[in-house]
């Protein structure tokens, strides 16, 4: 079912780790003229290309693409008590890291009458989109909207596809997501034509300054295009799971996070780091017998078996290291004596799970943690989704006139070093020179 990558002979001054774990077939490139039609469509018709592209993508006509107040309070009204406590839960764990992670303004005296302020400004306007094709995201609601709104975002909009089998109505359960938080702006708009919509300001919803959250190909690949017309979190591809493992790695937990991942979506990757043949060999016969008991089975085989996932042998766990760093995974489990260290000497991940009892789905629900994640390789560049996505920053200058005067002479010597002499001036003249 899946494939073995075994580098324990690999030259490791010679051999490209990047290369040689190898990911899905992902072509924003290739979607993008047909996202470019999208997009103009939306730009240049407005609130009719978006529901022709509902009822083409989606197979339902929406009328009236806001959510009413009252589909808002009927869905957190019959959402299931269990599934409310599970959220809630996750909204107070989330709230909680999101507090520590907001940042004071920095304030430094340069000098008697010099002080520069780096001053966080929240973002004014925000447009958060939850998918909900193979499944209703109902944790990326939680995901997006809780740090934007520790943030201090004033204005939040957030937008999920139409379902056929809710009558054209965005899924209940995302819907009482939003209620739940006091997000009262909510449109049921799919896919590419909600990120022009935000982009470009569309009937009832009003432009936004950023847009973020995941998405298929399409909605990746009009963050791509509307990018500078809006702002962007990333561009998230499709899920991924490597794993870190010796031979105290329980092959059942293992396989179990394995499927965990490959249950999102067929081109999901799912990757095992091992020192261990044995437990190599253990975790495929788990693969065989867990995945047959699994809902998705089709779904789960299809990205198990393709190119993007398999199980890596490597000689030692230095090596192993330097596969995890060079794949930066989206998650990364550590299932290793010590795991602790070996998590601690990682600088590629988008998150990292450490030890037997840290599995991605609890990042994915209750452990506090942002699971809108880097993926494709971008976490060597990349962070994941947190408070300061939602944040910019300024700074403040505030000089009086003698602070001004102590670095005349350095500002007008530096201005015409560049040929800029009416930078010069400028300082000049506030000495009536």
């Amino acid at each position: 079912m899946i494939q073995r990558i075994d580098l324990r002979g690999a030259d490791r001054d010679a051999v490209d780790y990047r290369a040689a774990v190898p990911r899905a077939d992902f072509d924003v490139e290739a979607a993008v003229p047909a996202v470019h039609a999208i997009c103009e469509a939306v730009r240049t018709r407005g609130l009719d290309a978006i529901r022709d592209f509902g009822q083409r993508f989606d197979g339902v006509t929406v009328d009236d693409i806001r959510v009413t107040p009252e589909a808002l309070r009927t869905a957190l009204d019959e959402l299931d008590p269990a599934i409310r406590a599970g959220l809630e839960e996750s909204i107070r764990r989330l709230r909680a890291t999101c507090a520590n992670e907001l940042e004071r303004d920095a304030v430094t005296d340069l000098a008697p009458g010099a002080r520069v302020t780096h001053r966080k400004v929240p973002i004014d306007r925000v447009g958060l989109y939850v998918p909900g094709g193979l499944a209703p995201l109902v944790s990326s609601v939680l995901m997006n909207v809780v740090p934007a709104q520790t943030a201090g975002v004033g204005s939040i909009a957030l937008a999920s596809p139409p379902q056929k089998e809710f009558g054209g109505q965005v899924h209940p359960t995302i819907l009482a997501a939003c209620a739940l938080l006091g997000v009262e702006e909510v449109y049921a708009v799919g896919g590419a034509q909600a990120i022009a919509m935000f982009a470009y300001g569309v009937g009832p919803c009003a432009k936004v300054d950023l847009v973020t959250g995941p998405g298929n190909i399409y909605t990746v690949t009009a963050k791509r295009l509307l990018k500078g017309q809006v702002g962007i979190d990333s561009e998230a591809g499709p899920t991924e799971i490597a794993i870190l493992a010796d031979d105290t790695g329980d092959a059942a937990y293992v396989a179990a996070d394995l499927i965990s991942q490959a249950e999102h979506d067929p081109l999901a990757a799912s990757v095992l780091v091992t020192t261990s043949e044995r437990l190599a060999d253990d975790v495929e016969a788990e693969l065989d017998k867990q995945v047959s008991a699994t809902k998705h089975v089709e779904r789960i085989r299809t990205s198990l078996s393709g190119n993007q996932s398999g199980i890596v042998l490597v000689a030692d766990l230095e090596q192993g290291l330097d596969v995890v760093n060079a794949y930066a995974a989206e998650h990364l489990e550590i299932h290793t004596e010590d795991a602790s260290s070996y998590a601690a000497r990682v600088r590629n991940a988008g998150a990292i799970f450490v030890g037997p009892h840290a599995p991605v789905s609890l990042g994915d629900y209750c452990a506090g943690s942002n699971h809108v994640l880097p993926t494709a390789g971008c976490a060597c560049h990349s962070s994941g989704l947190s408070v300061r996505a939602f944040t910019k920053s300024v700074h403040v200058i505030d000089y009086s006139r003698d602070a001004l005067a102590e670095v005349a002479d350095h500002v007008v010597t530096l201005a015409e070093a560049e040929d800029l002499p009416g930078h010069g001036a400028a300082v000049r003249v506030r000495f009536g020179e």
